[in-house]
């Protein structure tokens, strides 16, 4: 149970039996199956697996930014509101203000022919009724905050005079501008290099810290997700297989992917440099999913009942911490 949930505060957040399938020329692939977990309020849910594992449509889906070729089911509740197929002016009067999400590309996700400060100023002419010169001081001052050096100069660029950690820092703060209670944050700090990752880390935990919002953090990078959040997430072949307290997790992996996936995020206290481990075998393919447990051919631990049987998540010993494997660690 989560500091959050002891507290008996409902979830900020609340996935319910989640779905989302395509529609393809050769059939229908399910990139998210049955998904359920909840984010509270104040709390940082790291949400981790492999590429293709379901990670990011879970959250589009609650975005409801999925492609025309989607379709989702289930429940997605937010602040106590279903938002799940709700008309998109609905949506846009919680998204950017109140739920904001930050993707991986920020180069994508900014106008490239607009400077940066007319981009921020817009969220706040948009959602808080500011004037044009309210917004942009207001603008100045999140880019000052997310630690945007020279932040007045860089209100007059545009976004591909901008390093990629510094516009990521600039989208940091554009989903901050109206003081969202949950941020979604999509690999943000893939293709940076290292020290940029750390920076770019310390904004989210010192941002946490001073506005208590809600984030939820999508990493294929367990290492990093370790660093920030309260509880994980695992997800693998569009469910998931796993959830607990991180430091529950990080100790005592109980599904057999959880602890392959520890198994290969380096020790940097290690005496010396050894060959990193690898997961063995492929992801499945979305097309032939079977009826038993998706993971059971890379699985070391394999049963008969595991290749006939999807097990469901569950509690392990009557604990919070939850699994869906039939012989858990």
């Amino acid at each position: 149970m989560t500091p959050a949930s002891a507290g008996g505060a409902p979830p900020a957040l609340a996935i319910d039996d989640l779905s989302v399938s395509f529609r393809g020329r050769h059939g229908t692939i399910n990139a998210v199956r049955q998904a359920t977990l909840n984010v509270f309020p104040a709390e940082c849910v790291g949400i981790v697996g492999e590429s293709g594992s379901g990670k990011t449509q879970t959250f589009m889906a609650v975005m409801g930014l999925l492609s025309a070729a989607a379709s989702a089911v289930g429940s997605v509740r937010f602040e106590g509101r279903e938002i799940l197929g709700a008309p998109v002016s609905e949506l846009n009067r919680v998204r950017g203000s109140k739920l904001t999400m930050v993707f991986q590309d920020p180069m994508s996700s900014l106008t490239p022919h607009l400077k940066v400060g007319v981009q921020l100023a817009e969220v706040l002419v948009k959602h808080s009724r500011m004037s044009w010169r309210e917004a942009e001081n207001a603008a100045l001052r999140v880019l000052e905050r997310v630690r945007v050096p020279e932040a007045r100069r860089r209100l007059r660029q545009y976004p591909h005079e901008l390093s990629g950690g510094m516009r990521q820092r600039v989208m940091i703060g554009m989903s901050l501008l109206c003081e969202p209670s949950l941020l979604i944050a999509d690999e943000p700090t893939t293709a940076l290099d290292v020290t940029v990752q750390a920076q770019i880390m310390d904004i989210l935990r010192a941002m946490r810290a001073e506005s208590h919002m809600a984030i939820v953090l999508i990493s294929h990078d367990l290492g990093l997700v370790a660093g920030l959040a309260d509880r994980i997430v695992v997800m693998y072949a569009g469910r998931v297989v796993e959830s607990a307290g991180a430091a529950d997790l990080l100790g005592r992996a109980v599904h057999p992917y959880t602890a392959a996936l520890l198994k290969c995020v380096p020790d940097l206290r290690a005496p010396r440099l050894e060959r990193m481990p690898s997961l063995a075998g492929q992801p499945p393919s979305a097309w032939s999913l079977g009826t038993g447990c998706a993971f059971a051919p890379r699985c070391p631990s394999a049963r008969e009942r595991c290749n006939s049987e999807r097990p469901v998540l569950r509690d392990v010993d009557g604990t919070a911490h939850q699994a869906a494997c039939h012989y858990p660690l």
